[in-house]
């Protein structure tokens, strides 16, 4: 009697797929810590802003006295 053995695997590559998915998520936030803790790789400009606005005095119309009903 011969006995017949069959050894299959099934799988491989699910890893790589993962890697990938990790190591894009591992190059993102690489990029946002950049520039959270470089602040951008440049420094902002300081700019003097002055503002000044006239406007037309406005008053409220009269109110006409309430009836003594």
């Amino acid at each position: 009697m011969a006995d017949n053995i069959n050894n299959t695997t099934k799988g491989g590559g699910g890893g790589a797929g993962m890697a990938f998915i990790i190591g894009a998520l591992v190059v993102v936030v690489a990029v946002i810590a950049y520039f959270v803790f470089a602040g951008g790789g440049a420094t902002p400009e300081t700019k003097q802003v002055d503002v000044d606005v006239n406007l037309p005095e406005v008053s409220a119309p009269s109110v006409p006295a309430p009836s003594g009903g």
